[in-house]
Protein backbone atom coordinates (compact mmCIF):
# COMPACT_ATOMS: atom_id res chain seq x y z
CA UNK A 1 0.00 0.00 0.00
CA UNK A 2 1.54 3.33 -0.81
CA UNK A 3 -0.24 6.52 -0.62
CA UNK A 4 -0.67 8.82 -3.94
CA UNK A 5 2.76 11.22 -4.87
CA UNK A 6 1.75 14.97 -4.34
CA UNK A 7 1.94 16.69 -7.04
CA UNK A 8 1.80 20.24 -8.17
CA UNK A 9 -1.17 21.37 -10.83
CA UNK A 10 0.08 23.87 -12.65
CA UNK A 11 -3.20 23.49 -14.41
CA UNK A 12 -4.99 24.52 -11.90
CA UNK A 13 -6.73 22.74 -8.86
CA UNK A 14 -7.82 18.61 -9.33
CA UNK A 15 -10.83 18.02 -11.41
CA UNK A 16 -13.46 16.41 -9.26
CA UNK A 17 -16.57 14.15 -9.70
CA UNK A 18 -19.03 11.85 -7.76
CA UNK A 19 -20.35 9.08 -9.00
CA UNK A 20 -22.83 6.72 -8.45
CA UNK A 21 -23.78 4.85 -11.42
CA UNK A 22 -22.19 3.25 -14.34
CA UNK A 23 -24.02 5.79 -16.79
CA UNK A 24 -22.64 8.24 -14.80
CA UNK A 25 -19.23 6.81 -15.10
CA UNK A 26 -19.53 6.99 -18.92
CA UNK A 27 -20.95 10.96 -18.58
CA UNK A 28 -17.71 11.31 -16.73
CA UNK A 29 -16.01 10.41 -18.89
CA UNK A 30 -17.32 12.73 -21.77
CA UNK A 31 -16.86 15.72 -19.29
CA UNK A 32 -12.94 14.82 -18.31
CA UNK A 33 -11.85 14.13 -22.04
CA UNK A 34 -13.99 17.80 -23.10
CA UNK A 35 -11.96 19.51 -19.88
CA UNK A 36 -8.71 18.49 -20.82
CA UNK A 37 -8.60 19.07 -24.44
CA UNK A 38 -9.95 22.54 -23.52
CA UNK A 39 -6.78 23.16 -21.51
CA UNK A 40 -4.10 25.76 -22.51
CA UNK A 41 -0.37 24.73 -23.05
CA UNK A 42 -1.07 21.58 -24.37
CA UNK A 43 -2.52 19.95 -20.68
CA UNK A 44 -4.60 17.72 -22.81
CA UNK A 45 -2.22 15.98 -24.95
CA UNK A 46 -3.94 13.81 -27.54
CA UNK A 47 -1.57 11.27 -27.32
CA UNK A 48 -1.81 10.35 -23.60
CA UNK A 49 -5.47 11.26 -22.74
CA UNK A 50 -6.37 8.06 -24.29
CA UNK A 51 -4.77 6.24 -21.87
CA UNK A 52 -6.28 8.38 -18.85
CA UNK A 53 -9.57 7.69 -20.10
CA UNK A 54 -9.16 4.01 -19.97
CA UNK A 55 -7.56 3.96 -17.11
CA UNK A 56 -10.52 6.54 -15.76
CA UNK A 57 -13.50 4.03 -16.76
CA UNK A 58 -11.57 1.30 -15.39
CA UNK A 59 -11.17 2.31 -11.66
CA UNK A 60 -14.10 4.52 -11.68
CA UNK A 61 -16.24 1.85 -13.16
CA UNK A 62 -15.01 -0.90 -10.25
CA UNK A 63 -15.24 2.04 -7.79
CA UNK A 64 -18.86 1.78 -8.59
CA UNK A 65 -19.21 -1.90 -8.86
CA UNK A 66 -17.32 -3.10 -5.74
CA UNK A 67 -17.30 -0.09 -3.50
CA UNK A 68 -19.60 1.60 -1.33
CA UNK A 69 -21.24 4.93 -1.36
CA UNK A 70 -20.35 7.75 -3.70
CA UNK A 71 -17.20 7.05 -5.76
CA UNK A 72 -15.17 9.91 -5.47
CA UNK A 73 -12.93 11.18 -7.98
CA UNK A 74 -10.45 13.41 -8.59
CA UNK A 75 -7.43 13.96 -11.50
CA UNK A 76 -4.95 16.44 -11.25
CA UNK A 77 -3.29 17.64 -14.61
CA UNK A 78 0.50 18.04 -13.69
CA UNK A 79 3.51 18.93 -16.11
CA UNK A 80 4.88 15.06 -16.32
CA UNK A 81 0.99 13.93 -17.11
CA UNK A 82 -2.17 12.74 -14.95
CA UNK A 83 -2.58 11.75 -11.35
CA UNK A 84 -5.95 10.15 -10.85
CA UNK A 85 -7.19 9.24 -6.98
CA UNK A 86 -11.03 7.06 -6.88
CA UNK A 87 -11.93 6.80 -3.75
CA UNK A 88 -15.02 4.77 -2.38
CA UNK A 89 -16.46 3.71 1.29
CA UNK A 90 -14.99 -0.14 1.03
CA UNK A 91 -11.64 0.34 2.71
CA UNK A 92 -11.51 -3.61 3.52
CA UNK A 93 -11.62 -4.52 0.32
CA UNK A 94 -8.36 -3.67 -1.64
CA UNK A 95 -8.44 -4.27 -5.38
CA UNK A 96 -7.69 -7.49 -6.82
CA UNK A 97 -6.39 -8.39 -10.11
CA UNK A 98 -8.25 -11.07 -11.71
CA UNK A 99 -5.93 -14.35 -12.86
CA UNK A 100 -6.94 -17.08 -15.43
CA UNK A 101 -10.53 -15.46 -15.80
CA UNK A 102 -12.66 -15.43 -19.15
CA UNK A 103 -12.19 -11.93 -20.48
CA UNK A 104 -15.73 -12.13 -21.32
CA UNK A 105 -16.34 -12.29 -17.41
CA UNK A 106 -14.53 -8.83 -16.86
CA UNK A 107 -12.51 -7.67 -14.13
CA UNK A 108 -8.92 -7.51 -16.44
CA UNK A 109 -8.49 -3.76 -16.09
CA UNK A 110 -6.25 -3.99 -12.92
CA UNK A 111 -3.52 -5.10 -14.98
CA UNK A 112 -4.13 -3.12 -18.26
CA UNK A 113 -3.74 0.03 -15.25
CA UNK A 114 -0.67 -1.37 -14.39
CA UNK A 115 0.75 -1.50 -18.18
CA UNK A 116 -0.88 2.57 -18.76
CA UNK A 117 0.02 3.79 -15.51
CA UNK A 118 4.35 4.71 -14.37
CA UNK A 119 2.68 4.01 -10.67
CA UNK A 120 -0.12 2.59 -9.15
CA UNK A 121 -1.70 1.38 -5.32
CA UNK A 122 -4.18 1.62 -3.14
CA UNK A 123 -4.24 2.79 0.37
CA UNK A 124 -6.83 3.63 3.18
CA UNK A 125 -7.73 6.87 4.61
CA UNK A 126 -10.44 7.56 6.71
CA UNK A 127 -12.72 4.62 5.72
CA UNK A 128 -12.46 5.15 2.48
CA UNK A 129 -10.50 2.72 0.17
CA UNK A 130 -8.20 4.89 -2.40
CA UNK A 131 -6.72 3.52 -5.66
CA UNK A 132 -4.57 5.55 -7.67
CA UNK A 133 -2.46 5.95 -10.49
CA UNK A 134 -0.36 8.52 -12.62
CA UNK A 135 -0.77 8.36 -16.45
CA UNK A 136 3.15 9.87 -17.89
CA UNK A 137 2.50 12.40 -21.09
CA UNK A 138 5.66 14.25 -22.15
CA UNK A 139 5.72 17.44 -22.47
Amino acid sequence: MTEAPEVAAPAGGPLRWDVTSLPEVSASRRDLRTTLMALPDGHGRIECVDELLSTFEELVSNGVRHGHGPVEVTVTVTDRGYLIDVSHDAADQPPVPSVDRDPGSGGLGLPMVARLAAGHDWFPRQGREHVWACIPCAA
